[in-house]
């Protein structure tokens, strides 16, 4: 768990994004582009057509693993070939709506605000979860792991662990673990920061059970966070955008759609979307 404070005016924040690489980060981000591409796992834009994978994306499995050019070349290789053995592309694209939407009970919602960072601000109140645990069980593995194979960027997320039983966290362990790994392997730094609320005495025993669901750099990225969070969070995210459970102003709470922004609401039009989409020429749109 991270013991640095918990702030948004951190110098690091931009390092190793685009717009802000050392010389040294500018070259090894030409190799990795130029490597990916003659093992045909990347291609560049051409003719007016887009890049196969745009710069940010790039850039995070690299930040991944330091720079190293070799191991952020395995890792993106890895995932790639795990997209294609489940049609991940394709799978969002076609997914029921119905059940898109329903699935969302399940995992970390959008606030519908973002951080002082301008990163999208995610909420998981994990007793919200323990009605639903039935259904949940009810669900196959490899559907549960399909509902969580989405595209996604980097975001803030408030864990909350008020009214979390021992026994229900044990329950919860395999959904919970099928998540956190997915994104480890797969989608590398799409966690900027992750704020436990709420622990309970019992949380260094859950700590043990998890912290391995998780590399080193995401470790780091963890903040446990007492009964007032409130004072610390509001350092993080301004008070109008931090739900008032955490100790901000914001009307909003687990099961609530997202309580959209203002730049939220010109960009949607007004209105959160219904199942997949994707974002394109300043337009939420079905996939095609």
């Amino acid at each position: 768990m991270a013991p640095s404070p918990l702030n948004h005016d951190n110098g690091d924040f931009f390092t190793g994004h685009l717009g802000h690489l050392t010389t040294s980060q500018e070259e090894t981000f030409e190799s990795f582009r130029a490597n990916l591409s003659k093992a045909e796992l990347y291609t560049a834009p051409i003719d007016g057509a887009l890049a196969s994978h745009d710069d940010p994306t790039l850039l995070r499995f690299l930040r991944a693993r330091g720079f190293a050019l070799s191991p952020a070349e395995k890792q993106f290789s890895n995932a790639e070939k795990w997209r294609k053995e489940r049609d991940v592309v394709n799978l969002y694209n076609t997914f029921d709506p119905v059940e898109f939407e329903a699935a969302k009970r399940f995992y970390p919602r959008w606030t519908g605000r973002r951080d002082k960072n301008g990163l999208p601000l995610y909420v998981y109140r994990l007793a919200s979860l323990a009605p639903l645990q039935k259904e949940l069980d009810a669900v196959p593995a490899e559907r549960r792991y399909q509902r969580i194979s989405t595209p996604i960027s980097s975001t803030t997320t408030i864990i909350d662990l008020e009214h979390v039983s021992i026994a229900s966290m044990w329950h919860l362990r395999n959904h919970l673990a099928e998540a956190s790994q997915l994104a480890t392997a797969n989608y590398p730094e799409t966690l900027n920061t992750v704020v436990v609320v709420n622990s309970p005495p019992f949380f260094p025993t859950i700590w043990g059970w998890i912290k391995g669901w998780f590399d080193e750099g995401t470790r780091n990225k963890i903040h446990v966070l007492g009964k007032d969070p409130g004072p610390t969070l509001r350092n993080l995210i301004h008070a109008p955008d931090l739900p008032k459970p955490y100790g901000g102003e914001l009307e909003w709470k687990f099961e609530d759609e997202p309580n959209l922004d203002d730049d939220a609401k010109a960009a949607l039009n007004g209105i959160m979307p219904k199942g997949p989409v994707v974002y394109a020429d300043g337009a939420a749109v079905k996939p095609a």
